[in-house]
């Protein structure tokens, strides 16, 4: 590309000091770029296509939990020996456990997984469990059931829960919820503090 010659001022010496009045400076700019013609094709995108705002990193992550839920068997802390379900995280004192168990820490939402099939139940927990850690919430109730309608009356959700959750980076703590919010037929899940 060409430009033209720079102008002398009257001094002959300074370029900054000179005094362009605005038709010199649209001349000037006429002649630097030349030529131009508009764009023949009207129907040319001009922008590109924003892409939707999906949290696509978030969703490859559950879906690989997922797939390892499906192929292997997590081994964690949780006890699964009994009716009641027990996690805590490692560096979570047993005091904080304790209070989770009494219900000593306010439940700010839960979710109901009654008529879940175990995929639907993982996706919709891992939404939920999202959905939570970015409103902040600390302590949420899962309603897994008891499976006394499964065939051999084994709670699949309760122990899918107790084997996917302790896997979360953001679960702190679980345990079985007090008889009235749902004894074993519940947890009550302790998230972390948003970074």
């Amino acid at each position: 590309m060409r430009f033209p010659p720079r102008r002398q001022n009257k001094s002959g010496d300074d370029p900054k000091k000179e005094d362009l009045s605005p038709a010199d400076d649209a001349e000037l700019f006429r002649q630097a770029v030349g030529d131009v013609r508009p764009v023949s094709n009207p129907n040319a995108p001009l922008d590109k296509p924003k892409p939707s705002p999906r949290p696509r990193q978030r969703e490859l992550d559950d879906r690989a939990v997922i797939d390892e839920l499906l192929t292997h068997e997590l081994d964690n802390d949780a006890d699964l020996d009994g009716e009641h379900l027990s996690y805590a995280a490692p560096g979570i004192q047993q005091q904080v456990l304790r209070k989770l168990r009494r219900g000593a820490i306010a439940v700010q939402a839960e979710l109901d997984l009654h008529g879940f099939t175990v995929d639907a139940a993982r996706l919709e927990t891992a939404e939920f469990i999202h959905a939570a850690r970015d409103r902040d919430l600390r302590c949420v109730r899962i309603i897994h059931g008891k499976g006394r309608r499964q065939i051999d009356h084994a709670p699949r959700l309760k122990q899918l829960l107790a084997r996917w959750l302790p896997s979360r980076p953001e679960v702190l703590a679980l345990c079985s919820a007090r008889p009235q919010d749902g004894g074993t037929g519940a947890i009550y899940v302790l998230l972390k503090k948003r970074p």
